[in-house]
């Protein structure tokens, strides 16, 4: 198995994940929050969305699907590439729209660009660096593990979430 295999692999868990915490589950459901500042499913799902589109573009030098390929459109959102739902408040994050089918092809659109990029990807690629503002500079791969790590985090509060709205105990089979 190669890098580019391990990552692909990495980034097929978390949407097999998505595909369990949106099974069966209803717009009320996806919409639900613990507290009036707490976030949802909906939230949670297209934030790791969001971030990861934009990160992923970023590096392989490409525009965000959510901007080139009518995402926000179909959001109801403005075409504006640095809305990853940082600093949303109460408002927004009941904005987002609790549609199962939307978010996941949102994710499935974002994860065949990254899919893309990880078929050209080398060992010098993963050593490139693009961020010089920490020590050390951040490189690709440091960002590409960053993007999963972010995912795994919020498809598993997601999970939580969904276990609260049940009221019952949630885990990953």
């Amino acid at each position: 198995m190669d890098t580019a295999d391990v990552l692909r692999d990495s980034f097929q868990r978390i949407r097999d994940q998505l595909a369990v915490v949106f099974d069966g589950s209803s717009e009320e459901q996806l919409a639900y929050r613990p507290h009036e500042d707490a976030n949802s499913i909906a939230w949670l799902v297209w934030h790791l969305t969001r971030v990861h589109d934009d990160h992923v573009s970023e590096i392989a030098g490409n525009a965000q699907a959510w901007v080139d390929d009518g995402w926000a459109e179909k959001f109801g959102m403005a075409p504006d590439p640095h809305n990853q739902g940082t600093g949303h408040g109460p408002a927004e994050v009941a904005g987002i729209k609790p549609d199962a089918g939307l978010l996941l092809g949102y994710h499935d659109a974002v994860l065949g660009r990254t899919n893309d990029y990880l078929d050209t990807i080398t060992p010098e690629e993963l050593d490139r660096i693009i961020d010089t503002r920490w020590d050390p500079p951040v490189t690709v791969g440091v960002r590409i593990v960053s993007v999963i790590n972010d995912s795994t985090e919020h498809v598993g509060q997601a999970a939580y979430v969904r276990g609260l709205v049940e009221k019952r105990r949630w885990y990953f089979v």
